[in-house]
């Protein structure tokens, strides 16, 4: 793994902000680091990834490291001033997360669930759109699951619903009946959860075009701006900020995520890793990343 110097030698704070559902494996992947970095010190801020970006861009917190769980959010929202280069480091999927208090939850299952969810005592939970990518994947794959099992005005029944609630505030996961969620923090909380089919789930590169039939309008970074976000893969990105002024150290970092020991706690958390990865534009990305891709 390229180091621009020792790995003991190299000091400093390192200010990652990350998406929340990244919470427990960059707990692992940083406690690992420190191991080889022992003069650096870490820390780690977990939102909702639109409001992680927007500290950097609008409250100009210093950062070293953004992973966002919609790598697109980054070009969207850092290009040109903030960064120019993103790298894809992760895939994932949505779930619906349950308990054994939940109601209903033994006759829940892939062909039912929206109905279930419908009920006047059930209540589900949802992330902000508007802060989150899990919010406005949600919203995604209830439009895709009205296409999916043909059953017209689905998705605004399920928007309407009295039991939908936004988790955040006085609500809390341990609140609700049911919550849609990422795969991996589901596994690592250790939640049920039942996997959705393939065609809603936005799991799948081969229905990519599928998915892009779902879209969500969201706040812009500007009063009255507006931005669309179609459906597509989760894909989660990463990138350093311009304005950090201790490149080496984030560099080492991300090397590191991508190291054989990066890449196993990734995947021991429930993660897909994607590798080789893969970045907007390979002439624009630090030389010492250049090797984790699979051409250049």
């Amino acid at each position: 793994m390229p180091m621009t110097q020792s790995a003991q030698e190299i000091s400093g704070t390192l200010p990652i902000f990350h998406a929340g559902s990244l919470t427990g494996t960059f707990a692992k992947i940083n406690s690992a680091f420190k191991e080889s970095h022992p003069k650096v010190e870490i820390t780690s801020t977990p939102a909702g990834s639109v409001t992680a970006i927007r500290r950097i861009t609008e409250e100009n917190m210093e950062c070293g490291v953004i992973a966002s769980a919609d790598y697109k959010l980054i070009p969207q929202l850092m290009f040109p001033s903030y960064a120019d280069w993103y790298i894809i480091f992760a895939s994932e999927q949505i779930v619906l997360c349950y308990n054994e208090k939940s109601k209903y939850h033994d006759e829940i299952n892939a062909e039912n669930w929206y109905e279930i969810l419908q009920r006047e005592d059930v209540k589900f939970g949802r992330r902000n759109p508007d802060q989150d990518p899990g919010g406005y994947r949600t919203l995604m794959v209830w439009q895709l699951a009205e296409k999916y099992y043909k059953i017209p005005g689905l998705y605004q029944g399920l928007l309407n619903s009295k039991g939908d609630v936004l988790i955040g505030g006085n609500v809390r996961v341990s609140d609700l009946d049911y919550t849609f969620s990422y795969q991996a923090p589901a596994i690592q909380n250790k939640m049920k959860c039942m996997t959705l089919p393939e065609e809603i789930n936005l799991s799948s590169k081969r229905l990519e075009e599928y998915y892009a039939q779902a879209k969500v309008e969201l706040k812009g970074s500007r009063t009255g701006e507006t931005i669309i976000v179609n459906g597509e893969p989760i894909l989660f990105g990463l990138t350093a900020p311009k304005n950090f002024r201790n490149q080496n150290l984030a560099i080492d970092w991300v090397n590191f995520l991508f190291s054989s020991e990066g890449v196993s706690i990734m995947e021991a958390m429930g993660m897909k890793p994607i590798v080789p990865s893969i970045a907007n534009d390979p002439n624009k990305l630090p030389d010492a990343l250049r090797h984790m891709l699979s051409e250049f």
